[in-house]
């Protein structure tokens, strides 16, 4: 007969637990006298979470199956017996569907992971095994009388299927109809867990991981920083470093902040008047070419350690950039000047080729000294077309923004008999932030300014500057059919950002303690992404908004981007903004306000804001374009005030500052604001300094006047400080600071105030001394010493014996009142009235500290690079690889 077999796998219905604290699904078991079997499998995004509790039959412990930090573990816990713990696997919580299978059989249970016998787990117990009679899937009941079914993490949340118990599938469509078990807060034939990674929302390379409701990013080395690492821990620029008060050294800067382009490492040389951003490439040393010629010529190419769009952004942003060129020959021409084809060139942006050298101008084929008619032979435009057999050289800046960097150097002249030469571009050296400072002031309420739309559909950021006196006002604001995004002032201690991306306005509101509209500059940034919304107003915690998990999520604008305006019925905004930035991207206010009635390019009053970072007495001085520090009337220098003028005085070594008005001590004698004088009679003293010696007796300081009155600083010969003090009608008044010796190889500052008839005397910051005098003024002062007074002057015996050896050690940061003796001396030797006698060496004197007697020579070669003599040749050690550095 006809025998027909049928046979068919187990329907794949899949579960979704939901809940965290209410899924479970119960499943009858069928007890058996020995042995268990279970399997199913399972999908989640969370590391912890139950999958499985039974309690064994015949009194043999129960068994708990679940996920902790990603591992798969199971364990058998009795009254009695030490638990039984076996664990497989890690990372299970990555959304894919992994399968579980349990099986025992008298005092031996298994535990295999994704049907991997190799790899199954193993362990015995000391009483036998039995099957449960019920089975608790991804939880437990919230209220179970008959069962003690124990959970000893969190509920598990994701799907499950193919729950096979003691080998019987399990139909969950029976369990669904109520014939079959009992469930609760399940969604049945259905997973409903979602790749909250796919697409990847974490920006800049940042690694997304995932729970069941959210997507996290992992930042770490991207450079970036946020819910979605959307922002750059990195400034925009060495302009907003030196804002922030840092001085000179390598920093990484990120042109467009939140914008594609990735951190690029420069070195910023901030001086007093400039910001210099420095990008080195590989070879800015002199470099010898030759034995080259058209066919095969030399060419070096150059690598700045960043992609072409990084540096275009740095030079675009710049106010100037320019790259030295140098090119040293001997019979090997340039530019083949007047009419020839060149002999070299360079490449620059978008690989183009350039025909014209360094210190003249695009699309002229000269040299600097064609443009200038100053070459050794007029008949050419360079120095090297002349083809002499001796050295010579061109040499000048590339200074056309829109050509650099220079990315090539090619050379073909090389060839010929005595023909040598040697090349040089220096690194891209640039200039100014062009948009840090860029300001508009909005001068009525009515009066904005507008952009194109601003598309930022996923995240979002805004940040700017501003400052004002209004008590509200809208900074700026985009609508679209329903969405909008706005920033304001809401309020004199109140910012407020709105959003609406569909689901409804949402607002932060940051609230400062102090009133905002105090006519200072205060920062903003407003973000908005996936995960929050956030607004950070200065210094001032930020306030953080969680986004919702689901719902819309593109922000769907359509209108103009209004600034300091609104396009609604809201008040505009009164005052200043500057530094402007959307998703990284630089808005050039000051142009668009030329052209527009009721907005002003620029805002004035910087030094309101930041007049605190000129320190030491330093001024501050108003610029278009941010603001600098004047050290004219201060003892220290440098971009604000703070780096110490030091020297060495050796024994002998003397300073006198003769007292006469007016005398400049700037380069700029005219400016009447560096003029030092003195009046007649002196009511105060503020005197400061700083000095580090091993000997004594030693005069720091010596103050006279016409009148034979004085002030003197010595140390004793017991190394105590000793301030004496002759004013006519006190007579000689000794003041001795002796709580240690100062003349001990260290750095110690001393301040002496004297405010009419009060004397304040510190030492190392500390209060020392107070006096009051019944005399109040110096009458006709004459002149003040540093290190030893040279004149015949009649000095009281204490000071003459100080005064025999002089002063031999450091002194640093001299000040007496607006005048600094020592700066003089070092910067303005030749204008200002300071006469200086024997050895005086500029020198730090904490670096004396550090290295008192290792001091580091170097000693440069200026013998002929090439092996031979010829007094143009150039002079370097660069050129020679077998170059060295005798005696340091």
């Amino acid at each position: 007969g006809n025998v027909t077999f049928s046979c068919s796998e187990p329907q794949i219905v899949p579960i979704s637990f939901v809940s965290t604290s209410r899924s479970y699904l119960l499943l009858p078991g069928t007890p058996q006298i020995d042995g268990l079997s279970v399997s199913f499998q399972f999908r989640t995004w969370n590391k912890n979470g139950l999958l499985l509790f039974t309690e064994l039959s015949e009194n043999s412990g129960a068994l708990l199956v679940y996920l902790r930090g990603g591992r798969l573990m199971l364990l058998i816990q009795k009254e009695v017996e030490n638990p039984v713990e076996i664990s497989e696997g890690t990372n299970l919580h990555d959304g894919l569907w992994h399968s579980v299978n349990i099986n025992a059989r008298r005092h031996r249970i298994t535990l295999t992971l994704d049907n991997n016998a190799a790899s199954a787990n193993h362990a015995t117990t000391v009483s036998r095994i039995y099957s449960g009679n019920r089975y608790y899937f991804g939880g437990c009941p919230d209220n179970f009388t008959d069962s003690q079914c124990l959970n000893p993490i969190t509920a598990f949340q994701g799907c499950m299927r193919l729950i096979f118990i003691d080998n019987q599938p399990k139909d969950l469509i029976l369990v669904q109809q109520g014939s079959l078990g009992n469930f609760s807060d399940l969604h049945i034939d259905l997973c409903g867990i979602k790749d909250r990674c796919l697409p990847n929302y974490c920006e800049h390379g940042g690694k997304c991981s995932q729970s069941w409701t959210t997507f996290y990013c992992d930042c770490n080395d991207t450079g970036y920083m946020g819910a979605t690492c959307h922002n750059s821990i990195y400034e925009q620029s060495c302009e907003a470093y030196r804002h922030q008060g840092k001085t000179s050294g390598f920093f990484y800067i990120d042109s467009d902040g939140s914008g594609p382009l990735g951190p690029l490492r420069v070195f910023c040389n901030i001086t007093e008047d400039k910001i210099w951003t420095i990008v080195q490439h590989n070879n800015t040393r002199l470099t010898r070419a030759q034995a080259a010629d058209l066919e095969k010529p030399y060419a070096m190419s150059f690598n700045y350690n960043s992609s072409a769009e990084q540096l275009e952004a740095v030079i675009n942003s710049a106010e100037y950039c320019e790259q030295e060129a140098a090119y040293h020959c001997k019979k090997s021409r340039l530019l083949n000047t007047p009419n020839g084809m060149p002999f070299a060139w360079w490449v620059g942006r978008a690989n183009e080729k350039h025909l014209y050298w360094g210190g003249s101008l695009p699309g002229i084929q000269q040299c600097a000294c064609g443009l200038e008619e100053s070459c050794l032979d007029m008949r050419y435009f360079c120095n090297c077309d002349a083809d002499r057999e001796e050295w010579t050289n061109d040499t000048g800046l590339l200074a056309f923004k829109d050509h650099l960097p220079v990315t090539q150097i090619v050379i073909t002249d090389t060839n010929r008999s005595n023909s040598e030469a040697a090349w040089k571009i220096g690194p891209l050296r640039c200039y100014g932030d062009r948009q840090f400072w860029n300001a508009a002031s909005f001068n009525t309420e009515a009066s904005y300014l507008h952009f194109p739309t601003f598309h930022a559909e996923v995240s979002a950021d805004i940040s700017f500057f501003f400052k004002t006196t209004a008590i509200s006002g809208v900074f700026l604001e985009n609508l679209g059919i329903k969405d909008f995004i706005r920033v304001e002032i809401s309020s004199p201690k109140e910012i407020t950002f709105s959003i609406d991306v569909g689901n409804g306005p949402t607002e932060v509101t940051v609230q400062s303690p102090t009133p905002l509209n105090d006519n200072q500059w205060h920062y903003v940034r407003a973000e908005r992404n996936l995960k929050q919304t956030s607004l950070q107003v200065d210094s001032l915690p930020k306030k953080v908004l969680e986004a919702p998990t689901e719902g819309h999520f593109r922000l769907q604008l359509n209108s103009q981007l209004f600034v300091g305006g609104t396009a609604s019925r809201l008040k505009g905004f009164l005052g200043c903004i500057r530094s402007l930035h959307l998703n990284g991207q630089k808005l050039d206010l000051e142009e668009r306000a030329k052209m527009t009635p009721g907005v002003k390019p620029g805002c004035p009053g910087h030094c309101s804001s930041y007049g605190n970072l000129c320190h030491n007495g330093g001024r501050c001085v108003e610029k278009y374009n941010g603001y600098s520090c004047d050290c004219t009337n201060s003892a220290y220098e440098g971009p604000f005030c703070k780096e110490d003028v030091s020297a060495l005085f050796e024994a002998g070594t003397s300073i006198t500052y003769i007292f006469q008005e007016p005398y400049p001590v700037t380069k700029n004698a005219s400016t009447s604001s560096s003029a030092i004088y003195a009046d007649a009679v002196i009511s105060k003293e503020n005197i400061a300094l700083s000095f580090l010696t091993a000997h004594t007796p030693s005069l720091l300081l010596y103050i006279n006047t016409y009148l034979h009155e004085y002030l003197a600083v010595i140390l004793s010969k017991n190394g105590s400080l000793q301030v004496r003090y002759k004013l006519s009608k006190d007579g000689l008044l000794i003041f001795t600071i002796d709580s240690g010796n100062f003349a001990n190889r260290e750095l110690h500052h001393v301040k002496i105030n004297r405010e009419g008839r009060e004397l304040v005397i510190q030492v190392d910051q500390v209060l020392k001394l107070k006096h009051n005098f019944s005399e109040t003024d110096f009458k006709a002062i004459k002149s003040l010493t540093l290190g030893k007074v040279t004149d015949s002057v009649p000095l009281d015996p204490e000071v003459a014996k100080a005064n025999a050896y002089g002063f031999t050690g450091c002194l640093s940061s001299v000040q007496y009142n607006h005048i600094a003796p020592l700066k003089a001396a070092l910067r303005h030797p030749s204008i200002a009235p300071v006469t200086v006698k024997g050895s005086l060496t500029e020198s730090s004197c904490a670096s004396t500290m550090e290295a008192d007697v290792n001091t580091v020579t170097t000693i440069y070669s200026s013998s002929d690079p090439f092996g031979k003599t010829d007094e143009r040749e150039p002079l370097t050690n660069a050129v020679r690889s077998d170059s060295a550095v005798i005696g340091g």
